[in-house]
């Protein structure tokens, strides 16, 4: 089956919202994953900590640049995800749509990309395989 990537994104304002109600929506979301369990789609989730404790390293020139968070300019930030293995993207949606999530809150709903669009060879690189 294909796997789903479930990509939590949030705001200033719906990452507040979930401080607020961390407790209600932290059972909500235990109990979530235990519904996932149960239906034999869960393979992984996490969350991520605060911005402001991460870095970014920007690539835009020669030498790569490092800079604190929190992030300039961002109105969405990636705070977690759940991978799936479901039999649609339809399917993936569909639990995307039950996970317990405040206002102004969004999932990204991505197929993961299976071993075989990436083949890799006995030296371990990636093969031309006309897909990045």
């Amino acid at each position: 089956m294909p796997k789903y990537m479930l990509i939590m994104r949030g705001t200033d304002e719906s990452n507040a919202a979930i401080k607020a109600g961390f407790q209600e929506l932290a059972a909500a979301t235990y109990h979530y994953i235990e519904e996932l369990v149960e239906a034999g789609v869960f393979v992984a989730a996490e969350g991520l900590d605060e911005p402001s404790d991460g870095v970014v390293v920007d690539f835009s020139g020669e030498t790569p640049v490092v800079t604190d968070g929190p992030y300039g300019e961002t109105r969405e930030l990636f705070g977690g995800y759940f991978l799936l293995d479901v039999g649609s993207k339809q399917e993936a949606v569909d639990w995307a749509r039950r996970i317990p999530a405040v206002r102004g809150s969004k999932i990204e709903v991505r197929r993961v990309a299976g071993d075989e669009e990436m083949p890799l060879t006995s030296e371990g690189s990636v093969e031309e395989s006309g897909r990045v």
